[in-house]
């Protein structure tokens, strides 16, 4: 297999920078939204796939699968050019330090594709949320199924087990945050670091396997678990009654909650572990070794 040494690929994070620096705003839109949609579809496989495993082979054996299917998104989108934040957090930023781009240039990348994902993965939240996650009855009406109760689980899970402590919840979200763009960056390095398309997929796939089996965040990822929670807790009032707990002592999900206690702290801290753990990080260990051309 064909592998760059770390010099180089430094430089060829440093090349796609540039590149991401100088697309159109509309190719920005475009190509986030298609972004959101494929980690939104790695979420989605997730939530199917990790449906009644627990109570059968244990929440550890469930997590593993769950972030066995996930990197199908990250995977997508490296592979077809697609824009994610998580990964422009330390792609564009590293133009920037290498003087190819201006700080302008990272924040006007990071503005338009968070607003592409955003769009993206709320789409493909509707899709499954009036989609796979309902069932027809006989009484002709809808009813959210066992992988929308799954849905439903993991977006409660991702907003009131923190808001349920306060401080302590936004710090333990913050530093998962951190946790998940860190391993989310190394995938894109070992992707970058191999030239081939059997390598860029099996440098993707244990990094995000990883990230997701930890139980860490992703703010993107979090643009379609929690609307679509949201969506059927909206939609199907009696799926809070049957969930119980904090659900129903939140009276269900609402819009401040999904932002305030989960995907801005997330955003932040995926901002710490993509732009300073890592994109920081190696190009002090390599500016001064990276090839010319």
């Amino acid at each position: 297999m064909a592998f760059n040494a770390p010099a180089k690929m430094v430089g060829l994070v440093g090349n796609a920078g540039v590149y991401k620096s100088k697309l159109s705003v509309f190719q920005l839109l475009i190509r986030g939204f298609m972004a959101g949609a494929y980690i939104a579809i790695g979420g989605a496989l997730c939530t199917v796939c990790i449906t009644g495993v627990s109570a059968h082979l244990g929440p550890g054996i469930s997590k593993l699968i769950g972030g066995s299917v996930f990197p199908v998104g990250l995977i997508a989108i490296v592979l077809t050019g697609m824009e994610l934040f998580t990964g422009d957090c330390m792609i564009v930023p590293m133009a920037a330090m290498m003087k190819r781009a201006t700080w302008g240039d990272v924040f006007r990348n990071w503005g338009w594709v968070y607003v592409g994902n955003i769009v993206g993965s709320f789409f493909y939240a509707y899709l499954m949320a009036v989609g796979p996650f309902v069932t027809g009855q006989a009484d002709g009406t809808m009813a959210v199924n066992a992988f929308g109760m799954t849905a439903v689980g993991i977006a409660t899970g991702k907003i009131l087990t923190y808001k349920a402590v306060g401080a302590a919840g936004v710090w333990s979200c913050f530093m998962k945050a951190i946790g998940c763009n860190f391993l989310v960056n190394i995938a894109i390095l070992l992707a970058i670091t191999a030239d081939d398309v059997i390598g860029k997929f099996f440098g993707i796939w244990f990094p995000i396997m990883a990230f997701v089996s930890s139980g860490f965040e992703h703010c993107v990822a979090n643009m379609y678990f929690l609307p679509a929670g949201k969506f059927l807790c909206d939609w199907y009032p009696a799926v809070i009654a049957k969930k119980g707990g904090l659900l129903a002592a939140n009276h269900g999900l609402s819009w401040s909650d999904v932002w305030l206690w989960n995907i801005f702290p997330v955003t932040v801290g995926n901002i710490f572990g993509g732009f300073l753990f890592i994109g920081v990080v190696y190009f002090m260990m390599f500016k001064n070794e990276v090839p010319k051309e």
